[in-house]
């Protein structure tokens, strides 16, 4: 009986110690390195198990194997016997639940954890956070874009955990929030050192097509491309290169955004302020064109001072045509300064100021009457514009073709590109109006065909064609008409079928208006003076001689 509760206590105190002694399977345990072969640590975890675990499992990513033999070591039991009747072991799962502890607890407190970048992967790296694996993307590796991360690998550095999952094993950290709040720390710092107007040196960073970022020693500047020379920058890298230094003025500081605006032509003299003094309102400079846009072209007058040639101040004749037709950029061109707006900062130039106003000229070679002549270059609906020297135009009314054709009639014997002969009427040099006429010059040719023909003379018409109302005649190609009732002294010969196309016919010259290009023509009139004068000589009305003994008498005198 005795010996039977001996057993029962023995067996119950065995099964006890099994108990206690036999770790959970999914357990980390304590192990004692026995034995290192074959490239694995045999380590015994106690109630005679033993297992293996290879040596790589206890370096860290980049570093050789930091273990011996007697070493004390914790490993996570996966199974207390496997197929070979070893305990199953693994040192990189007890230091990644160990791991995921520790960075539990750091997660919660949003406390910094230490890792080091051992592997890229698609959008980012990996990190090695003492034996647990974390994702980091690579918009989080720096504050800006990182083209090399070489320099950045196997490096202990810390992280900022941003997300983390233990049921399906995602952590996300970012080395960019470190930086940040680093940075932040910095700026703070070196903002509250700095002033406004302050002269500090520093290093081109970056540079953009708006400016260059400044290095001032932790915190960036932005140094604006209109704050970089007076003069017009159109790149920065025209006067900038990454990596230079140079001495630039604090200009505005943003204690809120920690932004700052800095400044070189601040440290340079103001051109603007003798700009009244080196170009007076009406003197004539050489400047380089700068720019070219829609509504007129940019000339640097010096470094700093840029003036404005408006597209209706650079040329005289080119109406309407895009400023690049008439210069080009870094032409070098002759301007006159027409105004200056110094509070503006704004210069107005002109470039056809610098020549002769070619209608001045024209009215000074050509007065009034001159004879011209000229292509021929658009035809409208109220007259011919014709090509003049100078590269100016004048025009022919529709009045002003012909004396004989009405102008709408006259103007469809003309096509572009006829050279036509006209004669200077009127020049306004302030409209910039040439008026011009075609048919003046048939006045010309008229003064030509009359001359020493005087009112009362007779003179010799063909005729030329027979109408109801009179005919038409021809006097050294000056053509005129005699009515109907000055055909005859008497009515029954005032009959225009009585003469012939083509007959030559004597008639007393009434009027001459060359204005009008006009010859006032009378048969009947030549005859009465005819009779008058034979009356003079060889009687009169009531001697009793008939007008046929008179004219007879005459005849036989002449004779």
């Amino acid at each position: 009986m005795c010996a039977k509760a001996t057993m029962e206590e023995f067996e119950a105190l065995l099964n006890e110690s099994f108990d206690i002694d036999t770790p959970d399977e999914g357990s980390v345990v304590k192990g004692r390195v026995i034995a290192i072969e074959a490239g694995q640590a045999i380590i015994d975890v106690g109630y005679k198990m033993e297992g293996r675990v290879d040596l790589k499992e206890f370096a860290n990513p980049g570093e050789e194997p930091n273990i011996k033999v007697g070493d004390e070591v914790e490993v996570y039991l996966d199974r207390v016997e496997n197929a070979r009747g070893e305990a199953s072991i693994s040192r990189e799962k007890a230091r990644r639940e160990e791991a995921w502890d520790r960075l539990e607890k750091a997660y919660a407190d949003e406390e910094r954890v230490e890792g080091a970048i051992f592997g890229r992967v698609k959008g980012g790296f990996t990190v090695d956070l003492g034996g647990a694996v974390a994702f980091l993307p690579g918009s989080q590796v720096d504050v800006r874009p990182v083209r090399d991360a070489g320099p950045l690998m196997g490096l202990k550095q810390p992280f900022q955990i941003l997300k983390m999952d233990r049921r399906r094993g995602n952590i996300v950290v970012s080395r960019r929030a470190i930086l940040e709040e680093s940075r932040a720390e910095q700026r703070a710092e070196v903002i509250a050192n700095l002033t406004e107007g302050q002269t500090v040196d520093g290093v081109v960073k970056n540079i953009t097509e708006y400016g260059a970022f400044v290095d001032l020693g932790g915190v960036d500047g932005l140094l604006h491309v209109t704050d970089m020379a007076w003069r017009r920058v159109n790149h920065p890298s025209e006067i900038l290169s990454i990596g230079e230094t140079l001495k630039v003025q604090v200009i505005k500081i943003n204690k809120d955004s920690h932004r700052i605006s800095l400044g070189m032509k601040q440290l340079q003299s103001d051109p603007w302020d003798t700009v009244g003094d080196k170009f007076p309102i009406g003197s004539v400079h050489q400047g380089r064109v700068t720019n070219i846009t829609d509504y007129g072209a940019f000339v640097e007058l010096e470094a700093g001072v840029e003036g404005l040639v408006h597209v209706s101040e650079m040329s005289w004749t080119k109406k309407n045509v895009h400023p690049g037709k008439i210069v080009s950029t870094s032409q070098e061109v002759d301007v006159m300064v027409l105004e200056i707006d110094e509070a503006k900062r704004r210069v107005s130039l002109g470039l056809k100021q610098t020549q002769r106003n070619p209608w001045e000229v024209f009215a000074e070679t050509h007065p009034s009457g001159t004879v011209i002549e000229g292509e021929v270059k658009n035809i409208t609906e109220f007259g011919l514009f014709v090509g003049l020297d100078g590269d100016i135009d004048g025009m022919v009314h529709l009045s002003d073709i012909s004396w004989d054709a009405r102008g709408e009639d006259a103007i469809q014997d003309f096509r572009k590109g006829d050279v036509v002969k006209a004669v200077v009427q009127d020049v306004d040099v302030e409209k910039e109006r040439i008026s011009l006429s075609i048919k003046s010059l048939e006045n010309e040719h008229m003064a030509e065909a009359v001359d020493g023909v005087k009112r009362g003379s007779v003179v010799t018409v063909e005729v030329t064609a027979i109408e109801d109302g009179g005919i038409e005649v021809e006097y050294n190609g000056v053509k005129s008409f005699i009515r109907r009732s000055d055909l005859a002294r008497d009515r029954q010969d005032q009959r225009p079928e009585r003469f012939g196309v083509g007959d030559k016919v004597d008639a007393r010259v009434t009027n001459i208006d060359t204005k009008t290009r006009r010859l006032g023509l009378s048969i009947k009139a030549r005859e009465i003076a005819e009779e008058k004068e034979a009356i003079d000589q060889y009687g009169s009305s009531d001697s009793g001689a008939s007008l046929g003994d008179i004219l007879g008498a005459a005849l036989n005198r002449d004779r």
